[in-house]
Order: C-alpha cells, then structure tokens, then sequence
C-alpha cells in the first residue's frame, strides 16, 4: 500500500514539473537569467565597477547560482518517475556538472576555475536555440572526419617544409632554416597570409620556386579547406536530419492499400458460373443419394407419412 502511494505521489510530481518545465514561460525565464549572467561576467571585467559595486556583483552571483540550482531541481523533479532518462540527456549532464561544480569547496576556491564555470553557463542557452544546438551537435559529428583532415594535412605541411628546407634554408634561413621555421611559415602560407613576399622571396633565389608555393597553395589552401568545409557541411545535414526526425510526431502504420482486380472476361466469367453450377448439382444429388428413406423432395425437407 505504501509502495503505491508513492508511485502515486512520485508520478504526480512528475507531471506536475514536466508541466512547468515545458511550457514557454519557463525557457524564457530560464534563457533571460543566462543572458544576466552573461551581461554580470562582462561588467565583471572592468575594475572600476567592480571597485564600486562589489557587494551587489556578489549578491547578484548569489542569486543566479540559486535560480539555476532551482532550474536543475525542477528538471530533475520533471523525471522523478524516470530517473535514468535524466540522466541519458547529454544536455542535462552538463547543466547538472555547471551547477553542481560550483558548489564544490576546491572549485570554489581556484577564482580561474570558477570563472570557467560561470562561462560554461552561457553555453547553456544552446539548450533553448535549436538552430545553434544542431551546430553544436554537427561540431561533435564533425570530429572524426576533422582528425582524418588534420592528419592528411600534417603529413602535406611536413613534406612540404622538408621539401622547403632543403632548397631554401641556405638562401632563406628566417624562413626555411628549420622543419620548424619551414612549417610555421607554410602554415601560415594556408591562410594565404605573407603569399606575396614569399613568392617574391623565392623568385629572387630561382624561377622555380613558383612550382612550389602554387602547388602548395593549391593543396593547402584549396583543396584542404574545400575538403574539411565539405566535412562539416556533411555532418550539418545529419545532425538537421536528426532534429527534424526528433521534432516530427510517430507516423501511423502504413495501412497497405487494396488493389482493385481487373473484371474477368465475359466468357471466362459464364465458364466458371458453368462450373460452379455443375458442382452444386453433384453435391445435391450426393445428398440425395444419402438421404434416409422416407424422405422425398429437395434435401432438407421430409414429406409426412
């Protein structure tokens, strides 16, 4: 009895929290006390406000680490009758890690550390942004393809500075005295920044040099960036896909439609009457042929004696 009255009370619970929580006064609210706080870190970095409203920067900082403790409570209420779902949320995960670190005596006596988790709170309004939580989500597809371009691109910027170093490190030893110095200023060369008084360096040394910056900047600069920017447009459409499959109701199942049947030919049809006729009078004359005696006229009816 006990145990149902608290299954009772825990699902009323529940539903009663999961009503506040989503409904739209509530996002607002929550998404206004995160911009607050956005605006409270800022002033924070000037040192004459701090210097004159300190005691007020500090109550405010107070009151946002308790609204957002109530924020994180209330969700947590609104999975009372299912915790473990809370907990599946990678979106609740960080929130509660946000609130609960700041909470923490070592956390809360390093001043950078809290600081960083005081910023982490502005990462929280992704939460109520669709459109920028689809970015972030297609930021975290984008890795694997991201490290497969880093690692083609090392091994590009490495040829390359050797190749550099080994033509250029006597006439252009600022530039090319080392695999460091060489790769530095080929990196650099990606973004296309200094490609002028490179070429133009290099011309003075030989003619050829031309060969090498354009087939660089053609690698590096185009086709490398072409390549990662088509990686992370892939995973943009994957992770738009998966939102707009999570916003869309379930689909009913598919009633399979019923094909109407060509009518049959006229002939076809008067032959299979034909024979079904004919199956009729042999089934009715086995009836009679097993008849009890006495029994006369159309099976089924007796003739009184």
């Amino acid at each position: 009895m006990a145990d149902a009255r608290t299954t009772r009370l825990t699902t009323r619970l529940a539903a009663r929290a999961s009503r506040a929580v989503d409904s739209p006064h509530f996002t607002r609210a929550v998404f206004v006390l995160i911009a607050a706080n956005a605006v409270l870190l800022g002033a924070e970095t000037y040192s004459g406000v701090v210097a004159a409203w300190l005691p007020l920067l500090k109550t405010a900082e107070y009151l946002f680490l308790a609204a957002f403790t109530a924020e994180i409570l209330l969700r947590l209420a609104a999975h009372a009758d299912r915790p473990a779902a809370f907990f599946r949320d990678p979106w609740n995960l960080f929130d509660l890690a946000v609130v609960t670190g700041a909470f923490l005596p070592f956390l809360r006596e390093n001043t950078t550390v809290l600081r960083l988790l005081r910023l982490a709170r502005v990462l929280r309004a992704a939460r109520f942004l669709p459109q920028l939580r689809v970015v972030i989500v297609a930021v975290g597809k984008s890795l694997p393809g991201t490290l497969s371009f880093l690692l083609v691109g090392g091994l590009l910027l490495y040829v390359y500075a050797m190749v550099g170093w080994t033509f250029f490190a006597d006439d252009d030893p600022e530039h090319f005295g080392s695999l460091g110095r060489a790769a530095l200023t080929l990196f650099l060369l990606i973004t296309l920044d200094g490609l002028g008084d490179a070429v133009r360096t290099g011309l003075e040394i030989s003619r050829w040099t031309i060969v090498y910056f354009a087939s660089f900047v053609l690698f590096g600069s185009f086709l490398l960036v072409n390549l990662l920017i088509g990686v992370v447009i892939g995973s943009l459409d994957e992770a738009r896909r998966e939102a707009e499959a999570d916003r869309e109701p379930p689909r009913p199942p598919a009633v399979p439609a019923v094909v109407p049947t060509e009518p049959l030919p006229l002939p076809l049809l008067r032959a299979r009457i034909a024979a079904a006729r004919t199956a009729l009078d042999e089934a009715e004359r086995a009836l009679s042929q097993t008849a009890p005696a006495g029994a006369t006229g159309p099976p089924g009816e007796r003739v009184a004696g």
